[in-house]
C-alpha cells in the first residue's frame, strides 16, 4: 500500500478521493486551508468523516504558508502527491483575483518544491477545463491550444501546467495534470449550480439560468472522477520518452515525464436538460430567472476523454439523472429535509 499526500481533503473532490484511497488500504495525509469561501461547517464535516479512518491524518493550513506545508509533507515523506487544493470558482475570480495568485500559483509552487525534495513517484495536480477558454472546436482534446483563458482562475491553472512541465523536465519528476469538467455529486460545493439550484427550489426561490439557457456542460460525476484519478496515479505514471517519441494519441511531453489528461463524461449536456433532471429528482418545477451570460463564462464545454481511456481502460459514464438523484438524496439527508 502507498503513502499519499492530498491537498484539499476537506474540499469536495479531495474528500471523495481520500475516501476511495483509504477504502483501498492506502495511508493518506490530508492538508486543507479551511477558508471561508463557502460554509466551513461542510468542510469540517468532510474531514470529520475521514478522521474516523486510522489511515488518515490531516493538517489545517494555507498553501501559501511555506513552512507549515513543508513541515506537513516532510514529516509524512509521501510516495505520491495529489494537489487538489486551491482557490476555486470562475465568477469569484472577478471579485478577488489576488486569492487565485496566492493559492493557485504560490501555493502550487510550495507543493511542487516538496514533491521535488521527496522525489515522489508521481505528482498529480488539478487543472480545469476552463483553460480551453475561447476555444470553439469540440470536443476539447489535450493537444488543443489553451492560450486564451477567459478568467484569472483559468490563467492561474494554465500557469501551474507550465510550472509542472518545467519541474518534470528539470528534475525528472513524473507529473500528470488533469483537467476537470464540471464535477458534481454528493458533498458538492455550495457555489456550484447543482447545489444552488436544489437549495433555491426547496426554499421556493427562482433559479438563475445564464445565457437564457443556451449553455452546455460536460457534467462529470464525482465518483467517476476520483476513480479516474486513482487509476492514473498507479497505472499511468508518465515516463520521459526516448528520442522524443510519444505514443499516438498521447500528449506526453517529448522532453519530460509530463502529460495532461482530460477527465470528463464525454457528453455535452444542455443546461436546461440538467435543470429538468433536478426537477424530476425533487418532484417540483423550478421558477426560472433567465439571465444574460456572465463575464468569464463560456457557452459550452465538452471533453474528449479518449486519452484517459487509452491510459487506464476507463472513462466516466454516470448519466446526469442518476448523478443528480444521488446528490438530491444526499442533500435531503444532510439538511434533514
Amino acid at each position: 500500500m502507498a503513502s499519499i499526500f492530498i491537498t484539499g481533503t476537506a474540499g469536495f473532490i479531495g474528500f471523495h478521493l481520500a475516501e476511495l484511497l483509504l477504502a483501498e488500504g492506502h495511508e493518506v495525509y490530508g492538508l486543507d486551508g479551511m477558508t471561508d469561501y463557502y460554509d466551513v461547517t461542510l468542510k469540517q464535516r468532510r474531514h470529520a468523516i475521514l478522521l474516523q479512518s486510522p489511515g488518515f491524518t490531516a493538517t489545517e493550513t494555507m498553501l501559501e504558508d511555506t513552512e507549515a506545508v513543508d513541515r506537513a509533507i516532510d514529516g509524512f515523506a509521501p510516495e505520491y502527491i495529489v494537489h487538489l487544493a486551491g482557490q476555486a470558482g470562475v465568477r469569484y475570480s472577478l471579485e478577488n483575483p489576488r486569492a487565485y495568485i496566492d493559492s493557485n500559483v504560490t501555493g502550487t509552487f510550495n507543493v511542487m518544491e516538496a514533491a521535488r525534495r521527496h522525489a515522489v513517484k508521481h505528482l498529480m495536480m488539478a487543472s480545469t477545463s476552463s483553460v480551453y477558454g475561447a476555444n470553439t472546436d469540440m470536443p476539447f482534446a489535450e493537444t488543443d491550444k489553451a492560450d486564451t483563458p477567459m478568467t484569472i482562475y483559468a490563467a492561474t491553472k494554465k500557469a501551474t501546467e507550465a510550472m509542472g512541465h518545467s519541474y518534470a523536465h528539470l528534475y525528472d519528476l513524473p507529473t500528470t495534470m488533469f483537467r476537470f469538467f464540471t464535477v458534481y455529486g454528493p458533498w458538492g460545493r455550495p457555489d456550484m449550480a447543482l447545489f444552488k439550484f436544489v437549495k433555491a427550489m426547496l426554499e421556493g426561490r427562482p433559479i438563475d439560468i445564464y445565457n437564457h439557457g443556451e449553455m452546455y456542460r460536460d457534467f462529470t460525476y464525482v465518483e467517476d472522477l476520483v476513480r479516474a484519478i486513482g487509476l492514473l496515479m498507479f497505472d499511468a505514471v508518465p515516463k520521459r520518452p526516448e528520442n522524443g517519441d510519444t505514443p499516438e494519441g498521447d500528449n506526453l511531453s517529448p522532453v519530460a515525464p509530463f502529460r495532461v489528461v482530460n477527465i470528463g463524461n464525454s457528453r455535452s449536456e444542455r443546461l436546461l436538460d440538467f435543470v429538468e433532471a433536478i426537477e424530476d429528482a425533487l418532484g417540483m418545477k423550478a421558477a426560472r430567472n433567465m439571465m444574460d451570460m456572465q463575464p468569464g463564462d463560456v457557452p459550452a464545454t465538452w471533453a474528449d476523454a479518449s486519452l484517459l481511456e487509452q491510459l487506464t481502460g476507463y472513462r466516466p459514464k454516470t448519466d446526469i439523472r442518476e448523478g443528480v438523484t444521488q446528490f438530491v438524496c444526499w442533500y435531503r439527508d444532510y439538511y434533514r429535509i
